[in-house]
C-alpha cells in the first residue's frame, strides 16, 4: 500500500466577491432611498404688497460670422443697436447683456459693440463662451496646424 502523503495548502484569503455583491446591492438601496428621504414642509407663505426680490432682466447680444447683429432674437443694426438698449435700460435700470460672438468676428465690431452698450450706461456685461475641454484642446491644436 501506497501510502500518499498530500500536503494541504488552506486558503487564507477572503473570498470579496460575495463582500462586492453586498456593498454593491447597498449603494443602489441607497442610491434609490436617499431622494425620498428629504421631505419638504408644507407651508403657506404670506402674502406681501411689495416684492422684495426683483428678477434680473436678462438680454443676449448676438455676433454672427458675417457680422449680423441680433438682440435676443430680433435682428439689430449697430445704428439702431444704442436706441434699442437705450430702451431696454429704461424700461428696466438693472439689465444684464450677454454677448455672444463668433470667433471668427473681427475684434474691431465686438469692441465697437461693447462700446455702444457701455455708452448707454448699462454696466452688466458678460461674454458667453464655450468650455474648453481636453477634445476641443485638440482640436484647436490641429487646426492651428493646418493653418
Amino acid at each position: 500500500m501506497m501510502l500518499e502523503h498530500r500536503q494541504r495548502r488552506f486558503l487564507a484569503e477572503i473570498n470579496v466577491i460575495p463582500l462586492v455583491d453586498v456593498v454593491l446591492v447597498l449603494l443602489v438601496i441607497f442610491m434609490v432611498t436617499a431622494p425620498m428621504l428629504y421631505r419638504g414642509m408644507d407651508i403657506t407663505l404670506p402674502t406681501s404688497a411689495s416684492n422684495t426680490i426683483k428678477p434680473e432682466i436678462r438680454a443676449v447680444l448676438t455676433i454672427e460670422k458675417d457680422q449680423r447683429l441680433y438682440l435676443d432674437k430680433d435682428p439689430v443694426s449697430i445704428a439702431q443697436l444704442e436706441q434699442r438698449l437705450r430702451v431696454l435700460k429704461e424700461e428696466h435700470k438693472d439689465v444684464s447683456i450677454y454677448l455672444r460672438a463668433d470667433r471668427d468676428v473681427p475684434y474691431g465690431v465686438v469692441v465697437q459693440v461693447m462700446d455702444g452698450v457701455k455708452k448707454v450706461g448699462i454696466e452688466k456685461l458678460g461674454m458667453v463662451t464655450d468650455p474648453t475641454g481636453p477634445e476641443r484642446v485638440v482640436d484647436a491644436v490641429t487646426s492651428a496646424r493646418k493653418k
